[in-house]
């Protein structure tokens, strides 16, 4: 295979979701969409392949049949999922387990995820970690209600990134987009959801068991080292990798001209958030677009990309 596998995203309804994600381009269908799974193999939401020789399979498919393609993985399982997150409102508070848990609980990967912030309208906030100092304190203030005093609020702007260990209590709120790199898991627990209702009147599952278990008490926030490249008129930030984050690499890529890349891994998921260009591998160019996903496969060492956009891409880590 010399050449990147296109996807097509699967979409996501959701409670909190809206209509945003139509601004890349989408076709989407009825009714509040929060999520796009971009490049995805999980069996909720599947990208499917639209060209080359794999075209019309999805990539849960390709990484079973096609080893080669993915540099002969040992994971059973595809391990990444790269989603877009429209939330039209909040999200519910929530936090995921680590792979240990969700092995035993959930017959799944656990959920370490990260965001990089697309839009954030003025004033915006994280729910991102929490004050209670014990696991005795955490259960008392879930008991009493006290989420004002229990959540940690942290102002947020386009162009943050935000490292999400599992283990960590966390909400999207009202008025954000992000670009989510994340372990291919759909296990979430949720913790506390406003008291709000669908539209047949019924609240929400909570999990507050499960979250307890789960929970990093205290909280710490990861301490990343977030470093920029100038490579000629364009810049390559490092938002996190080994050994912070085991499981994937995140980059940003702002192509302004040309930017040679060469592979770091046995596989490079790209997703184009905004702008236009190509790239080039083995002497086929293919057009880049706001909206774009793609998997640079095994076999291609070395790729060029044209144009002026704004990337972010993502390998999987050792424990992938």
């Amino acid at each position: 295979m010399t050449e990147p596998f296109f996807l097509k995203p699967y979409f996501q309804p959701k409670i909190w979701g809206g209509r945003k994600l139509e601004t890349f381009g989408y076709d989407l269908p009825e009714g509040k969409i929060g999520e796009c799974w971009a490049i995805s193999a999980h069996p909720h939401g599947p990208a499917t392949i639209e060209n080359g020789p794999l075209a019309g399979k999805t990539l849960a498919e390709a990484y079973s049949d096609n080893p080669e393609y993915f540099g002969h993985p040992s994971s059973k399982v595809f391990p990444l999922l790269t989603k877009i997150l429209d939330a039209e409102d909040s999200l519910s508070v929530q936090v995921h387990p680590d792979d240990e848990y969700a092995a035993i609980h959930e017959h799944e990967l656990g959920k370490t995820e990260c965001w990089y912030v697309i839009n954030a309208d003025p004033g915006s906030y994280l729910i991102y970690g929490h004050h209670a100092q014990t696991r005795e304190e955490l259960q008392a203030m879930i008991d009493a209600g006290e989420w004002d005093k229990l959540l940690r609020k942290v102002p947020v702007k386009a162009g943050d990134f935000f490292y999400v260990p599992s283990g960590t209590i966390h909400a999207l709120t009202k008025g954000i987009m992000v670009l989510e790199t994340q372990q291919s898991s759909d296990t979430t627990y949720r913790l506390y959801d406003y008291d709000r209702t669908d539209d047949a009147g019924n609240k929400r599952e909570l999990h507050l068991k499960q979250s307890v278990d789960v929970t990093t008490v205290p909280h710490k926030d990861p301490q990343l080292d977030i470093t920029s490249e100038k490579i000629g008129d364009s810049t390559v930030t490092t938002f996190v990798t080994a050994p912070v984050s085991p499981f994937f690499s995140v980059y940003r890529w702002q192509v302004n001209g040309e930017l040679k890349r060469s592979k770091t891994a046995d596989y490079t998921l790209i997703s184009v958030l905004d702008g236009e260009g190509t790239i080039t591998a083995d002497d086929k160019t293919f057009a880049l677009t706001k909206g774009t996903h793609l998997l640079v496969p095994n076999q291609i060492a070395e790729w060029t990309i044209n144009g002026k956009l704004d990337i972010i891409a993502s390998t999987p880590g050792k424990e992938a």
